[in-house]
C-alpha cells in the first residue's frame, strides 16, 4: 500500500511537471508570435516604401520622356522656309560686256558709276551715260542703268523666290504706269532668266523726245531691272525704238547670265531645262554671304532704277551736256 501510494504520488508529480511544461511552452509560443508580428509589419513597411520609390522614379522617367517628346514635336512643328537658291550678286558695273556697253553707251562705256549700297550682296546698281556730238545736227543722248536685287529666305517674309516673284510683278506694273508715258507697250523678253518682261514707251520732255526701254527679269531669287533710254537733242532725230529695245534686251540677258555665273551656274552657252538664259562670257564678281532683304527695304533701296526716275535723270542731264557739246 505504501509503495502504491508512493507510485501515485510520483505519478501526480509527473503530471504536474508535464502540466507546467505545457503551460510554459504555450506561453513561449505566444510570446514568439507576439514578437513576430512587429517584425512582419516592419518588413511589410520596408517593402511598401521600396515600391513607392520605384513608382516615383517610373513616374518621373515617364514625365521626362513625355516632355522630351513634346519638345521634339514643338521643334518639328516650327515653320521652315526653303533656302534661297542664290547667295551672291555679281559686281554691278561688270554685268554687261564691254562690247555691248560700247553699242549702248559709246561715249561712256568705260565710265560706269556704281550706286551706293550698304549691302552689295543684297542690292547693287551701276549706270552709264553717253552724249555723242554730231555737230550742227545736234547730239545723241543715251543712259543705261542696271539694278540687281537679291531676296533672302526668311521665316517671317517667306522664301526668297516667292519674294522675288512679287517684286518682279510690282516692277513690271510700275514700269507700265509711268506718268506722262505715251505708246506704252509690253512684251515677254525671251530666254532671259525664269521670267522677263520688256516695257517701252515715249516720254516727251522739254529737251526732246525720249525713248524709254525697261526690261525686268527674274532668275531664282534675284530681280534684274535694266533701264535704257535715248533721245536726239538739239535738233538731232530721235533714235529708233526697236533698235533701243533690242539693245536693252541683249544687255538684260548678259546681266542675268552674270548673276547665274556668280552663283556657279552657266558658262555652257546653251539654256538649261528651266528656261534660264545661256551664260555669257561677261565678267562677274562675287560678294560675301548676304543677310535677308525684305521687300519693304529693297523696294526703297532700288527706287532709283524705276523708269520714272531714270527718264527724269536723263532729261535733267541732257540739256546741260548737249549745250556744252554745241558750244
Amino acid at each position: 500500500m505504501q509503495r502504491r501510494a508512493q507510485r501515485d504520488g510520483q505519478f501526480d508529480e509527473r503530471e504536474q511537471r508535464a502540466e507546467r511544461v505545457r503551460r510554459t511552452g504555450g506561453a513561449s509560443r505566444l510570446l514568439a508570435a507576439v514578437v513576430a508580428v512587429p517584425v512582419m509589419l516592419i518588413a511589410a513597411g520596408c517593402s511598401s516604401d521600396s515600391g513607392s520609390g520605384d513608382d516615383t522614379k517610373d513616374s518621373a522617367a515617364s514625365t521626362g520622356a513625355g516632355s522630351g517628346a513634346d519638345a521634339g514635336s514643338a521643334a518639328s512643328a516650327a515653320p521652315t522656309v526653303q533656302a534661297a537658291a542664290y547667295k551672291k550678286l555679281p559686281e554691278a558695273c561688270a554685268v554687261v560686256s564691254k562690247k555691248t556697253l560700247t553699242e549702248l553707251v559709246p561715249k561712256g562705256a568705260a565710265k560706269g558709276k556704281e550706286g551706293t549700297s550698304s549691302d552689295t550682296a543684297a542690292r547693287a546698281s551701276c549706270s552709264w551715260s553717253s552724249l555723242a556730238n554730231n555737230g550742227v545736227k545736234g547730239s545723241q543722248f543715251r543712259w543705261l542703268n542696271v539694278s540687281l536685287l537679291r531676296f533672302e529666305s526668311d521665316a517671317t517674309t517667306g522664301d526668297g523666290e516667292t519674294q522675288a516673284k512679287a517684286y518682279y510683278a510690282k516692277q513690271v506694273k510700275d514700269s507700265q504706269a509711268v506718268s506722262g508715258a505715251k505708246n506704252v507697250k509690253s512684251e515677254p523678253a525671251a530666254a532671259t532668266g525664269d521670267e522677263a518682261t520688256s516695257v517701252h514707251y515715249d516720254l516727251k520732255k522739254s529737251e526732246g523726245a525720249f525713248k524709254q526701254q525697261t526690261v525686268v527679269a527674274r532668275v531664282e531669287n534675284v530681280v534684274v531691272t535694266l533701264d535704257y533710254n535715248g533721245a536726239g537733242l538739239a535738233g538731232d532725230k530721235s533714235p529708233s525704238a526697236d533698235t533701243l529695245t533690242k539693245a536693252a534686251e541683249k544687255a538684260a540677258k548678259e546681266a542675268v547670265a552674270a548673276v547665274q555665273s556668280a552663283n556657279g551656274e552657266g558658262g555652257g552657252g546653251s539654256s538649261d531645262t528651266s528656261g534660264k538664259s545661256p551664260a555669257s562670257p561677261s565678267p562677274s564678281g562675287s560678294a560675301s554671304s548676304a543677310p535677308s532683304a525684305s521687300p519693304s527695304r529693297t523696294a526703297s533701296g532700288s527706287a532709283s532704277a524705276t523708269p520714272g526716275a531714270t527718264a527724269s535723270k536723263a532729261a535733267a542731264a541732257a540739256p546741260k551736256t548737249s549745250a556744252s557739246a554745241k558750244s
